[in-house]
């Protein structure tokens, strides 16, 4: 299989920068979101439709950078 359709694009979720990554392999769309400093995975997803797995993958990255919690230095 090949990657098809593949997207990039950066949001702002809960005041942190988030990076999503969609591709379609076949018929199951496939999306990453990772925090963008050090790149580290918040969720993959699949889902049927570029929607539905970019959904899934914002709704949990925003779950899990709600819970992180800033030190001022």
């Amino acid at each position: 299989m090949r990657v098809e359709e593949f997207d990039e694009r950066s949001l702002r979720l809960s005041g942190w920068d988030v990076h999503l990554t969609t591709y379609r392999l076949g018929p199951i769309w496939h999306c990453k979101a990772d925090n963008v400093s050090p790149g580290a995975a918040l969720a993959r997803t699949t889902g049927s439709s570029r929607e539905e797995a970019e959904a899934r993958a914002i709704e949990r990255a925003e779950q899990l950078v709600a819970r992180t919690r800033r030190h001022l230095v």
